[in-house]
């Protein structure tokens, strides 16, 4: 079997929900943004699709790289060599266009999968079938928002919820009581304050949520500086989440876990360039009794593509959902769902299992790169 194309399907998503997640990241000022079906054709009829883009940021510029970059490094090859696949890509750009190697390698692995007829979990060595979901907050307005949204999803069964704050340490500190005291204790929390603190700001919050129980407490401080988390790894006891980004390959994760400055690593197929880098790192991780938990992928079938990969690691303990809806499910037939128990399933159709809207696709095309 070899590949003979490679296409991006641009399409138009408009009428965006606006939203923020921190300071500096919101939604299309436009509410509208340009989204790009990927696929992948071989000479024996088998197919592999992934998708670029997402609500807060075009698939445009990524198409044309990936069509002008990397198709050369595909067409002719075998679509099953994905290991020399991944590492051609990274050597071409030096880790420089990780979202569009991670669409590559996600089609890949989906037109693996549809070509042994088992869904990718299972290519990979399936370990479970279902996994906990949380709900991953927008910046709300106040104190009270937040928690009359926790309760919520407490009362319909899901099992954590996690906030993004207004990266204002003293209402942040607010807005984690208020919900804490609205949820009671036994219930799971963690606070993502998206790289907004300078160190001591990340202490006195990080005491805070510590002395009000919650779970994790995830990427107070800039991405890059390592000394600062492990100084507050050392003085706080509530559990330490970093390494989202830089977007890199599974080499950027050796001086966090030498210098011990995290409990926990983070990744997705789209940031760190698609499910054969994210199985390194989660397979790193279990070397070091760490767990590898998954970011949101962006868009919903890259979502698809982390929940095949925590079908087939043991060390990840949750699915995030990105809220709000609006802002994250496109594209599909049917999306991921939270059950009443608060679990996400497994895909058990070949490849990613999950139905694509080529109708919708098609119906609102803007053009064909190839």
């Amino acid at each position: 079997m070899r590949i003979t194309e490679v296409t991006v399907t641009l399409w138009a998503w408009e009428d965006i929900p606006p939203t923020r997640y921190t300071r500096n990241i919101a939604s299309s000022q436009s509410r509208s943004t340009q989204m790009g079906l990927v696929r992948i054709a071989t000479d024996e009829g088998v197919d592999g699709h992934a998708f670029l883009g997402s609500a807060l940021g075009s698939a445009e510029g990524d198409a044309a790289l990936l069509v002008a970059r990397l198709k050369p490094l595909l067409v002719g090859e075998d679509p099953l060599a994905r290991e020399r696949l991944w590492q051609a890509m990274m050597r071409r750009t030096r880790g420089q266009m990780l979202r569009v190697i991670g669409a590559i390698d996600v089609a890949l692995w989906d037109l693996a999968g549809r070509a042994a007829g088992v869904p990718v979990h299972r290519l990979i060595g399936s370990y479970r079938d279902s996994v906990p979901a949380y709900a991953s907050s927008m910046v709300l307005p106040s104190p009270e928002a937040y928690a009359e949204e926790a309760i919520g999803f407490k009362e319909a069964g899901w099992t954590a919820y996690k906030i993004h704050p207004p990266a204002e340490p003293d209402l942040d500190i607010r807005i984690c009581t208020a919900v804490r005291r609205a949820v009671g204790d036994d219930y799971r929390l963690m606070l993502d304050s998206t790289w907004s603190y300078d160190y001591p700001q990340a202490i006195r919050v990080g005491r805070a949520i510590q002395d009000l129980g919650f779970y994790w407490y995830e990427d107070p401080l800039v991405e890059d500086d390592i000394y600062g988390y492990l100084k507050l790894k050392q003085r706080l006891d509530i559990p330490i989440m970093a390494t989202e980004f830089p977007s890199a390959g599974p080499t950027s994760y050796a001086p966090w876990i030498m210098n011990q400055a995290t409990d926990y690593l983070r990744g997705d197929v789209a940031l760190k360039g698609g499910l054969t880098s994210c199985l390194k790192t989660a397979h790193l991780a279990e070397a070091f009794h760490m767990n590898y938990e998954v970011h949101h992928g962006g868009n919903s079938l890259n979502n698809v593509a982390n929940l095949h990969l925590m079908m087939a690691i043991s060390n990840c303990e949750y699915f995030e959902v990105l809220l709000p809806d609006a802002v994250q499910k496109h594209g599909l037939v049917e999306d991921i769902v939270v059950d009443r128990d608060g679990l996400v399933h497994a895909f058990d159709e070949p490849g990613l299992g999950a139905q694509i809207d080529f109708e919708m696709i098609e119906g609102n095309k803007i053009t064909v790169l190839s």
